[in-house]
């Protein structure tokens, strides 16, 4: 093993090839068949009284033991091996390794939990992720494996010349690998708390330590052997329980297959819950307190004063009166949770008469799982609005994901580590496959928890409800909770709030199954945030080593030198990134679409016309991507709540085209491609020797005839 992953690169002969991808094969059959031993012998262990706690501690340790294990036997100082893997990773690997790389905390973790709260506009996700994979098979991976760089700034910095258009491509990459990172390194946290029970800071940094010591040792040819490894845990993590629900529920081990008719059983139910009694007194307590909270607002600095009074008089009361001191503590909570002025009641009070208004509606606000878009387009002009408002949102969702998906610099880094272009196009095609694998479950496992939860935790007491709910509202109230607003002592559907991020690591728990496999769904969650991490980290490193310092500060660095700086900076950013994830700025999926679109916006303009029209300059290019990621950062900054408040902005809310702030890359992408035409057919055309580069990548046959 040591001596597969170990090995720097040598010639890359046909013969020596074929054996090293034999040994690959041998390695990765055994770790497998390991694994699998490995799960069921805890599960034994679990049946004959080992603790749950250690269970998840275990599952922690000897994953992260594993991938740290591979990160050490693959360290390296060789530029080649640790920028690009030595270019010797088999099609097959390099799939596997991008489709680890690409199921990150938001696909393993968010992706079911979107559907479950979104129905069939989650599919959005699922198309745009997809296609963007076609958009780089046809074309930018063959193509940028033939121009034979490191990185996508290097690229840009070759082909348009010029270190202006390379420190832009560095700029752009750091800003959406780290928009990136941070969400990989948020979902590491949440289960890393579910898995030990430890704090969610705790877990953020406790997983940093998983993270850092599969890329600092060697590199993309550490990250890559380790992806290979943590892919094969994340697909039989998601399976076993998708599977298992699919039996519980229709005798049926295909969930693909069946689960359109659980969705039947879904819509019925949902009928049902729309005019429950029950439900709709629930949902008109959430009207008062929507209506009372308008009156707070229209006059917040009085209505501060009077629940600030009003807090302190019961802790008085309670104290005059020699109250119970649970009471009393109770009371002085309420009286400290009381905001400090009117801008932060203001604040407090907007978010909470949007949960209630939320919470008003029928289904918890989600809307029905088959319906396609909101309103009706039969309906009156309301209706009519609201679904082309809807389905306009879909599809430049779609859009953004798909352009985002073929500009991700991490992503296409993997394209450098195959040793031919017809690998490189082989490679997309495995990786497509492995990534339908978990794409083509989503869905079903979204409809199957939702069946779970729809008809038998609803309406379950409150003093019978499982243990799991306990389990995760401790990780994060704001993950899950569930109050008895009309006391009647069952809980109803608007009386729980569950967040789309846990769907998936509470699947099993929800299906009844062994704890030991809601540990191996944590570890699964784990390998997935992990191995997109690595990546992440990896391309801002490199970013930094290769493209800033090397190529624009010190061309005569050695090759150990620049190492040891992308190991330095590797540390440093993610730390960075670590800090940031423990303030909880926003969930998982807004972190992840926004890098979506400043990839997009930034990258994709200037990558498809460097490689389709060599007339494309190095001035315009820089100013296409100045335009396009600065169009997509500004409409996210003034539209998007999180980043509205980060930058202090009061202004209403100004949506273009009631385009959500998501999908912002599909007004910087036109612009990006826009300038980039007007400005090369102006400017003085790119020299000679890059136009024949252009056209040997294209059309190679030519400059040989």
């Amino acid at each position: 093993m040591a001596g597969i992953f170990g090995n720097d690169a040598g010639t890359n002969t046909a013969a020596s090839n074929a054996a090293f991808k034999k040994g690959l094969g041998k390695v990765y059959k055994w770790y497998t068949g390991g694994f699998l031993v490995f799960v069921v012998v805890l599960a034994i262990l679990e049946q004959m009284g080992l603790s749950r706690q250690w269970i998840g501690l275990i599952f922690l340790l000897a994953t992260i033991g594993l991938y740290a294990g591979i990160g050490i036997m693959s360290r390296t100082t060789d530029a080649a091996e640790y920028y690009v893997a030595g270019r010797r990773v088999p099609a097959v690997y390099n799939g596997m390794a991008t489709g680890a790389d690409w199921m990150s905390a938001a696909s393993f973790i968010g992706m079911a939990g979107t559907l479950y709260l979104t129905g069939y506009s989650g599919l959005a996700f699922i198309m745009g992720w997809t296609g963007g994979y076609c958009l780089v098979a046809l074309f930018l991976a063959p193509y940028l494996r033939k121009f034979g760089q490191f990185t996508i700034p290097d690229f840009l910095g070759e082909r348009y010349g010029g270190n202006l258009p390379r420190f832009l491509g560095i700029v752009a990459a750091i800003l959406c690998s780290f928009t990136y990172v941070v969400a990989q390194i948020y979902g590491v946290g949440i289960i890393t708390a579910r898995l030990t029970g430890v704090a969610f800071e705790l877990g953020i940094f406790l997983g940093l330590g998983g993270i850092l010591v599969c890329s600092f040792l060697g590199g993309m040819r550490a990250v890559t052997w380790t992806q290979v490894a943590q892919y094969i845990i994340l697909i039989v993590a998601y399976m076993i329980p998708v599977v298992w629900l699919s039996v519980k529920q229709t005798n049926v081990p295909i969930p693909q297959a069946i689960y359109g008719f659980q969705l039947q059983k879904v819509t019925a139910k949902e009928k049902e819950l729309t005019v429950d009694a029950k439900e709709v007194a629930v949902r008109d307590i959430f009207k008062q307190r929507s209506a009372a909270l308008a009156e707070k607002l229209k006059d917040p600095a009085t209505a501060l004063a009077a629940d600030k009074a009003a807090a302190e008089k019961a802790v008085a009361d309670l104290k005059a009166a020699n109250g119970a001191l649970s009471d009393i503590t109770a009371a002085e909570k309420a009286l400290a949770a009381v905001p400090k002025d009117a801008a932060a009641a203001t604040r407090a009070w907007t978010a909470a008469k949007a949960g209630a208004d939320a919470k008003s509606r029928p289904l918890n606000g989600m809307p029905p799982h088959a319906q396609q878009f909101a309103g009706d387009p039969n309906g009156d002009a309301a209706a009519q609005k609201a679904y082309d408002v809807s389905r306009r949102n879909f599809l430049a969702l779609i859009f953004c994901l798909m352009v985002g998906t073929a500009a991700l610099p991490h992503i296409l880094m993997r394209y450098y580590t195959v040793p031919s272009v017809k690998e490189a196009r082989q490679s997309v095609t495995w990786s497509l496959f492995f990534i339908f694998l978990l794409y083509f479950t989503a869905p079903a496992l979204a409809v199957l928890v939702k069946y779970e939860v729809f008809t038998l935790l609803v309406g379950t007491p409150f003093n019978a409800l499982p243990d799991w709910i306990g389990a995760w509202n401790k990780v994060d109230p704001s993950l899950l909770s569930v109050v008895d607003i009309n006391k009647d002592g069952l809980l109803q559907l608007n009386e729980m709030s569950i967040g789309g991020d846990i769907i998936v690591l509470a699947a099993p728990a929800i299906g009844g199954l062994p704890y030991v496999v809601s540990g191996l769904v944590a570890a699964g969650g784990l390998a997935a945030a992990l191995s997109t991490a690595d990546g992440l980290l990896l391309t801002i490193a490199n970013a930094l080593s290769h493209d800033l310092y090397y190529k624009m500060i010190d061309p005569n660095a050695s090759t150990a030198r620049r190492v040891t700086i992308s190991k330095v900076l590797l540390l440093i950013v993610a730390l960075a990134a670590a800090y940031v994830a423990a303030q909880k700025p926003a969930d998982i999926l807004f972190l992840v679409s926004a890098a979506f679109s400043f990839a997009a916006a930034a990258f994709f303009p200037a990558l498809t016309l460097g490689i389709f029209w060599k007339r494309a300059t190095g001035i315009a290019a820089s100013l296409g991507m100045i335009a396009g990621l600065g169009t997509t950062f500004f409409y996210m900054v003034t539209t998007q709540p999180w980043m509205r408040g980060l930058f202090g902005i009061t202004s209403p809310v100004q949506l273009w085209w009631d385009i959500q702030p998501i999908s912002a890359g599909i007004f910087g992408v036109p612009i990006g491609f826009a300038v980039i035409i007007l400005v090369s057919l102006v400017t003085p055309a790119p020299s000679r020797k890059i136009q024949e580069l252009v056209e040997h990548v294209r059309y190679p046959t030519l400059r040989a005839a």
